[in-house]
């Protein structure tokens, strides 16, 4: 060795941070991981509180603590001192999520909860710990920095360009935080460095490896983190011992040195400032330095299907209403919600890349969230429809602009009707189908009329409400009338009363014909418009002229068009779209079904694959006319291959036959066609995606998701043992060569045919956890256990919106669009007398601006909290305008005033705010 080599061996010390990774859910479900949690901690706190020396950090979640101080409630105190004394880390998450499976505001609010609950402990680790996501999302450095916090650290996903321990990694927005690469094994860089305990050799020979693989990325000498821990584990028992008896023998000669540390005294030692340090931008996707096992993201695709219901249902529906309409409080609702929100985005949950049992946990959880949001939304609901009459609707708009939507309702009658507001408005509706008027019509012994009788509970029979009564002894008639709600004075004695009459009267002991019969409604389809986070009233009105819609629809043989798109549709079950400016797509549609020998983390193409994607047989039938809305069903039959051959490296030569149903609608004055694909999936280990050709031949694509649209290309950045796959995730639209497909729920896509169409994954079934031999990724991913729930057989059904563009995609309106597909109105019944005039339309919280969207609107610490983005590569103007606003403060991420800067001005209940491109605002308005 080298003089210079020998003095840099001299100086090399290693800052060991014990730590233990801790899943909380994944191969074994929670329970059963809990119980593992639960000894863990016992042993750590122990060893803790009989030896100072000791450190640990607590993979940077809190919810181990709470689910610890669950069952071991007595140990909080103990805890907290630990914490407090700054031995213990815990925080800054509440759970360590996955970044690209949960919407923006579910990570703040992660981030928010976890930062609280550390904080009650004793203290938060001031660093955004990111160990082991797979990948990460563009705007995350400016959701830390919006929190406070000064460093980030991660692992999987760096570009092969850092070569440094530390970069600085910049979100859209140009915010840039300092960067700590977890290099060299990531968080497990130090791994099994004391499991020799009886030998002090070996810890030193050990350790001189690990300085040896970490200094590279630190050439100027200064102390190396090295992570002493792994998955599920604890350190050594005696390891403060261990360290100081290896420092006293070798450290002394010249060896390397160790030194425990908690991962907030690491970074309390580092600067923050990103001077100098290569700048890396947005998303971290690559796979050059380990794995980021993007097929999560289509595994299990009913579980996001379920989170992003589910989100909506919290963030778009229920917290917002609750906070401008509800004069009671849903906060426990809303907490509840978002705890079982929050613990469902964990990075081994959401993904699916777990056993079934730990999905089904996942599921219910999500179910249980979703549920609490309808129920809040539904509340809120009610005491608005105190004020409408009971055959009218109140109808809730989830978006912050005053918009038009279609809206299903049932109203009386079966003719002609259209719906009126209070002001007069008159909106068109389109008859979609009408309710069968006879419910029975039985012949029952006069002795078992009691029985009939009994059907009736108060005035409800048959779950309707009786509007009339009649016996005719005559005829031996006993006639009821129903409808959803009545207003008539009703006593089932009454009834009994004149039927025994009748048989007291000349009855002969005989056969009653009773008759149920339901007062005639139909199925309507409505545009109806109402205000921005507001709410109007409207009610069926039988006959008279209703206005033509703008851009009505009209359809005739194998097309629909309204002024605005035309499709039609081709013999092979696919379509051409075209504008009314002249951007066409051809061959829309096409399914396409292929082999996958993979696993829940990557996707396996088989050697061998065999390729369905043209019918047996297809049948197109149109199943409404216009004018508010048209749409036709495309049922295409196929032969898909029942499942993989692994052996023949194939797919087997048995099919199973497949019917796949879509639905093409088009609705009067909307620029993008919407799209219902359905199938039974009878078959395993295969990918299902459908195919839209562009417009135009596109480089690149434009992914929306997580407070941001990022740019990716055709190819991914490669270098580990993962075949670089260039599928990405989207969560509201996905937009490339001239279309945008607006999304329901975080779905997988790919640019295929050199740029020329989009692809989509419908779903992936497969049967394996990991497998320890996968063609496209060297080593296992987990344990290799079966999961055939992850199969998803049964019925899937996924809907799309289509909006072709003619320019750039943030001049296309794909934000307006996908707020219109996303978040339909919701109608609910009125609840009070049908004298009761009806309510006018009310305003809530209007947010405008080109690019800008909404986030997020609560009630805290009794003020409105409202949280916008501005999606858009172009400076951008918020105007925030509510009824009685009178100041806008703004806010950091986590609600606290800002100090610097001039609050918003306030004119005619309104502010105006300047925004960054792709900036993330909060403000507190006061009314």
């Amino acid at each position: 060795m080298s003089a210079p080599d020998t003095a840099r061996q001299h100086a090399d010390e290693l800052v060991i941070v014990p730590h233990t990774h801790w899943d909380r859910e994944w191969y074994l479900p929670f329970q059963q991981f809990r119980l593992q949690l639960i000894g863990l901690l016992d042993e750590v706190l122990e060893r803790m509180e009989n030896d100072p020396r000791q450190r640990f950090t607590l993979d940077g979640q809190a919810v181990a603590v709470d689910d610890y101080l669950e069952v071991r409630p007595e140990q909080r105190e103990r805890l907290t001192a630990l914490v407090k004394a700054g031995r213990l880390a815990v925080g800054p998450w509440q759970i360590l999520l996955d970044e690209f499976l949960c919407s923006g505001e579910n990570i703040v609010r992660n981030l928010e909860l976890g930062l609280r609950r550390s904080k009650e402990m004793g203290g938060s680790l001031p660093v955004g710990y990111l160990p082991d996501m797979f990948g990460h999302c563009a705007q995350m450095p400016q959701i830390l920095r919006g929190a406070g916090l000064e460093h980030a650290c991660v692992w999987r996903g760096v570009p092969a360009a850092v070569d440094s321990h530390v970069f600085a990694w910049t979100a859209p927005d140009g915010t840039a935080i300092r960067t700590e690469y977890l290099a060299a094994g990531g968080y497990g860089s130090a791994a099994g460095l004391f499991d020799a305990t009886g030998d002090p050799e070996q810890v030193a020979e050990r350790a001189r490896a690990v300085a040896a693989k970490l200094r590279p990325w630190r050439p100027d000498g200064s102390p190396m983190l090295a992570m002493y821990g792994s998955d599920h584990t604890a350190p050594a028992a005696d390891l403060a011992e261990l360290l100081e008896r290896h420092n006293a023998r070798y450290a002394a000669e010249g060896g390397v040195r160790l030194r425990l540390a908690t991962m907030a005294e690491y970074f309390a030692e580092q600067p923050t400032d990103v001077a100098g340090l290569r700048a890396v931008h947005g998303e971290l996707r690559s796979h050059a330095r380990a794995n980021i096992l993007p097929g999560v993201f289509s595994v299990r695709a009913p579980l996001k299907q379920a989170m992003a219901r589910a989100e909506r249902a919290v963030e778009r529906y229920a917290e917002p209403l609750a906070a401008l309409w509800f004069d009671g409080s849903a906060r426990r609702f809303l907490d509840m919600a978002w705890h079982r929100l929050i613990e469902v985005s964990c990075h081994d949950s959401v993904t699916g890349c777990g056993c079934d049992e730990t999905a089904q946990q996942v599921a219910a959880r999500i179910a249980e969230a979703e549920q609490l949001g309808l129920a809040v939304r539904d509340m809120v609901g009610k005491q608005l429809a105190a004020h409408v009459p009971h055959d009218a609707y109140l109808l809730l708009n989830p978006t912050p602009a005053p918009r038009t939507d279609l809206v299903e309702l049932d109203v009386a009658g079966d003719g002609p009707v259209h719906l009126v507001a209070a002001d007069g408005t008159v909106f068109p509706a389109q008859q979609t189908a009408t309710a069968p008027r006879l419910l029975a019509d039985d012949t029952v012994p006069a002795d078992r009329l009691p029985i009939v009788l009994a059907r009736v509970h108060g005035s409800e029979l048959y779950g309707q409400e009786i509007t009339a009564w009649r016996v005719e002894p005559a005829e031996r008639l006993l006639h009821f009338t129903v409808a959803r709600k009545s207003e008539l004075p009703f006593d089932i004695a009454e009834v009994a009363s004149a039927l025994a009459e009748a048989e007291d009267t000349g009855g002969d002991g005989g056969d009653w014909r009773v008759v149920i019969e339901a007062e005639p409604r139909q199925r309507v389809a409505a545009l109806v418009s109402a205000p921005a986070l507001g709410h109007t009233a409207v009610r069926g009105v039988a006959g008279g002229a209703a206005p033509e819609p703008a851009n009505p629809v009209r359809t005739w043989d194998g097309a629909l068009a309204n002024g605005l798109l035309t499709a039609e549709f081709a013999e092979d079950g696919t379509f051409a779209v075209r504008t009314a400016d002249g951007v066409e797509l051809t061959g829309v549609g096409r399914v396409v079904d292929g082999g996958d020998l993979g696993d829940t983390y990557n996707y396996a193409p088989p050697a061998h694959d065999v390729l369905v994607d043209r019918p047996t047989e297809v049948t197109v039938r149109r199943v409404a006319d216009g004018p508010l809305t048209g749409a036709y069903e495309i049922e295409r039959r196929y032969a898909w291959p029942a499942a993989g051959d692994f052996a023949a490296d194939g797919r087997t030569t048995g099919t199973e036959p497949t019917t796949v149903t879509t639905r093409v609608e088009l609705r009067a004055g909307e620029r993008f066609l919407r799209l219902a694909v359905s199938f039974d999936n009878r078959s395993d280990d295969h990918r299902v995606r459908l195919h839209v050709p562009l417009p135009r031949r596109a480089d690149v694509s434009h992914g929306e998701g997580q407070f941001a649209v990022v740019e990716r290309g055709l190819t991914a950045e490669g270098g580990f043992g993962e075949e670089p796959v260039p599928t990405f995730p989207a969560s509201a639209f996905v937009a490339a060569g001239g279309a945008a497909v607006l999304l329901e729920h975080a779905t997988e896509y790919e640019l295929v045919a050199d740029g020329g169409e989009l692809a989509l994954t419908l779903l992936r079934p497969t049967g394996r956890m990991s497998r320890n031999r996968h063609v496209w990724r060297d080593e296992p991913a987990g344990g290799e256990f079966d999961t055939p729930q992850a199969q998803c057989r049964g019925l899937r059904t996924v809907t799309f919106g289509l909006l072709p563009y003619p320019g750039e995609w943030h001049e296309a309106g794909a934000h307006t669009a996908a707020e219109s597909f996303r978040h339909p109105f919701a109608a609910l019944h009125g609840t009070a007398s049908a004298a009761t005039p009806l309510p006018e339309a009310s305003e809530g919280l209007s947010v405008t601006g080109a690019g800008v969207v909404l986030s997020s609107v609560r009630e805290r610490e009794g003020r409105l909290e409202v949280r916008v983005v501005a999606q858009t590569p172009q400076p951008a103007t918020a105007r925030l305008a509510l009824p009685g606003l009178r100041a806008a403060v703004r806010c950091d991420l986590l609600g606290r005033p800002l100090e610097q800067g001039e609050p918003p001005a306030v004119a005619d209940g309104a502010a105006a705010v300047r925004l960054r491109p792709w900036e993330i605002a909060t403000f507190r308005l006061e009314r």
